[in-house]
């Protein structure tokens, strides 16, 4: 049976590599959490798509790499629909020193993590999403 994640693309041209394996991977960390993994999209955009998103649906006027929509109706089943930058993906890659391709990693589970319930505004809240992201990215081989 097919993994029902999908790669799309807005207002840019950017498909990822290894999508087959991104799939698995996700998948597997959705069924690790302990839930059930129904439906989702991942669409890459340019920074001026999602800041837009940011200030029509959040109110929040700032750039971000990603946004997450949770549109699970029930307990333990993921559906949703995750918006991510590319431009913000490259420009942290630089910040950070890492490659494009972990970053874009690390965003995609990041984003895989809010739908499962984690956030990210405390400090603490913020330590256990990094521990359970360097935990994921450490299973994914591509």
């Amino acid at each position: 049976m097919p993994v029902p994640v999908f790669f799309f693309e807005e207002d840019i041209q950017f498909k990822p590599k290894n999508k087959t394996r991104l799939r698995d991977w996700i998948k597997a960390a959705v069924i690790a959490e302990g839930y059930k993994l129904k439906e989702l999209n991942y669409i890459f955009c340019s920074d001026r798509y999602l800041i837009e998103l940011n200030q029509q649906y959040l109110n929040h006027d700032t750039y971000t790499d990603i946004i997450t929509f949770d549109n699970s109706e029930s307990e333990g089943i993921v559906i949703g629909d995750i918006f991510i930058s590319v431009e913000r993906i490259k420009e942290n890659a630089s910040l950070f020193s890492v490659s494009e391709a972990e970053e874009l990693h690390r965003v995609i589970i990041h984003g895989v993590l809010h739908l499962l319930g984690y956030k990210d505004k405390t400090k603490s809240d913020k330590a256990l999403m990094t521990s359970k992201e360097n935990l994921y990215l450490s299973q994914l081989s591509v």
